[in-house]
């Protein structure tokens, strides 16, 4: 009963003059509206940070072949055959820390259209889900190649950017046929600019193919013991011709008399040997979110050991890289942003506290014979000190409520007007009612604590 009766003198008393009320709530007001529209703003600025960096390969995961190694001397990654498309399925399947996951195989060769030519930067066979591990699930025409042309092999092909641009100049590529390495590939899609990566490299000069017709119609490894990768960096420098299928050169047949046929290259190419398993040059994958890429490299690692029947104490015949420079550059943004935003929500709560403090002074200084009443009457310094304090918690709460209103709509507002990205933060509107009870009770105790020292009868002779 005391406490109520407290709280309903001070709310009594808060009423005697709105109008000052409302002034010295104002501060608070304007502090905590612009800490929820700029928290808000913000938050929705480091998503949108968050997307553009992921996209560039933030959150990517490379899992890349062993390495082989003989007489003490190594040959370098990829230089045996370990990664498997059913290794790819099975991170898909049983990893939950990972978005998505592709198969890769690696070309380097001409793309050749007519009397035009260029070398790409990436010729890469894979499947669809790597639009999704890249971020880059948006065509400028056309559609990707699915799982069945994947599974039969199909001759098509999506372009990126540059590529078109260099080959086609401005007609339109879709439908139209490209060779690459005398394979007559069908454009079926144009990927949506994309720029440059982190290092410079231009992510637009690509091609994207099913990884089985470039695996099998060129690059053309099949036997179990070719490094994809050297076979097509090879063939397309012009390095390895022998490995290289190019019959438009070989107009007539070997004059070289032998006692039984040879076989032909492009017979040779049409009739591969077989393999005990099929494998693929590298799998990329995507972690859920940055700071999940721990977790989704342990779970990776746990995986492809189990699969490969790797026992305990035994190396890893695959190596896994992330992208931690670009992590960093995510971390140092998102904290420096977090950082600034803090700063100017103290240095409005705290102009908005010194508000409340300077009127509740003048409100102790008004109504010191009031106070001096009430002493005389039998009410305790105490009982002071908590009507005033309860005085200067309410006029923070009723501001903070305001506050939190108008940045919602303000940064609602933005958002429609604007276009800027926004992302609602619970946790900054629940900091904003803590900070703005604290700031009352902060500000609000020296006043309240110098009203409950007067002496009554100093007080009762206040003019």
């Amino acid at each position: 009963m005391k406490i109520y009766r407290t709280i309903r003198t001070a709310l009594r008393a808060l009423r005697r003059n709105p109008m000052r009320a409302m002034l010295t709530t104002l501060g608070i007001i304007i502090g905590v509206a612009a800490v929820i529209a700029m928290m808000e703003i913000g938050e929705g600025s480091s998503k949108a940070i968050q997307r553009t960096i992921a996209s560039m390969g933030a959150n990517n995961l490379l899992v890349m072949p062993g390495t082989a190694a003989s007489g003490g001397v190594s040959f370098g990654a990829g230089s045996v055959m370990t990664l498997t498309p059913q290794d790819c399925e099975a991170i898909n399947r049983e990893c939950p820390a990972v978005r998505s996951a592709a198969p890769m195989v690696r070309a380097r060769t001409q793309v050749i259209y007519g009397n035009r030519k260029w070398v790409p930067l990436f010729i890469f066979g894979t499947t669809p889900e790597y639009l999704l591990v890249r971020d880059w699930t948006t065509l400028t025409e056309g559609e990707m190649f699915n799982e069945r042309d994947i599974r039969n092999g199909s001759k098509v092909c999506v372009l990126g950017q540059t590529l078109v641009r260099e080959l086609f100049g401005g007609e339109s590529p879709i439908g139209k046929e490209v060779r690459v390495q005398n394979v007559s590939f069908r454009v079926v899609g144009v990927l949506s600019a994309k720029g440059a990566n982190m290092m410079g490299m231009d992510q637009d000069d690509i091609l994207l193919a099913p990884w089985t017709t470039i695996k099998y119609r060129v690059v053309g490894s099949s036997v179990a013991n070719v490094n994809q990768s050297s076979a097509a960096s090879g063939s397309g420098a012009g390095a390895g011709t022998g490995s290289a299928v190019n019959s438009l050169s070989q107009l007539y047949p070997n004059t070289q008399l032998n006692l039984y046929p040879v076989q032909s290259a492009t017979q040779a190419a049409d009739t591969p040997l077989p393999v005990r398993f099929t494998n693929v040059d590298q799998i990329m994958a995507a972690a859920e979110e940055g700071d999940e890429i721990p977790l989704a490299m342990r779970q990776v690692t746990t995986l492809l050991r189990e699969r490969h029947r790797i026992h305990p104490g035994e190396t890893d015949d695959f190596n896994i890289r992330d992208m931690t420079e670009m992590m960093k550059t995510l971390a140092t943004t998102a904290a420096l942003m977090t950082n600034l935003l803090l700063s100017v929500a103290l240095i409005s709560l705290i102009v908005g506290g010194v508000g409340i403090m300077n009127i509740m002074l003048v409100s102790v200084t008004e109504r010191t014979r009031e106070i001096g009443l009430r002493m005389s009457g039998g009410a305790r310094s105490r009982d002071i000190l908590r009507q005033f304090l309860v005085e200067a918690v309410a006029l923070c709460l009723t501001g903070g409520a305001i506050g939190i209103l108008l940045g919602c709509g303000g940064s609602y507002l933005v958002t429609s007007l604007l276009h800027w990205p926004t992302e609602t933060s619970v946790t900054a509107i629940m900091l904003s009612v803590i900070v703005s009870a604290s700031v009352g009770i902060i500000f609000g105790f020296y006043p309240a604590w110098k009203a409950s020292r007067l002496d009554p009868i100093e007080a009762l002779r206040y003019e």
